[in-house]
């Protein structure tokens, strides 16, 4: 069975290969090497403020729900640290980007 997926992937690897040869055509979606940057740096805040978010919302949910426990207590807040260092990443990676674009060159 796996041979016969494999066999079926080289063969229309190749079959679309040889179809690729007479027209080449480049799609690129960014303009720039600075624009993939730009692309770059927005994923990556959207990504760690999510995460954050998502951390805060753990240790809110850990605090309310402790009951005066002191390891839940304890648990909501390294969930509120992870959210702040999540943030705090979050407000660098401009910095970090402008960073990768200098020693890059795409400035």
């Amino acid at each position: 069975m796996v041979a016969a997926a494999v066999l079926g992937a080289v063969l229309l690897s190749v079959a679309t290969a040889d179809s690729a040869q007479g027209s080449t055509q480049v799609v690129a979606l960014a303009a720039s090497v600075s624009q993939v940057f730009d692309n770059i740096r927005s994923w990556l805040i959207g990504i760690l403020a999510g995460l954050a978010t998502v951390f805060l919302t753990v240790g809110g949910v850990r605090y309310l729900m402790a009951g005066g426990d002191p390891g839940e207590v304890e648990k909501a807040k390294t969930a509120f640290k992870s959210a702040g260092w999540g943030y705090g990443l979050a407000a660098l990676a401009p910095v970090v980007v402008d960073i990768l674009k200098r020693i890059v060159g795409a400035e």
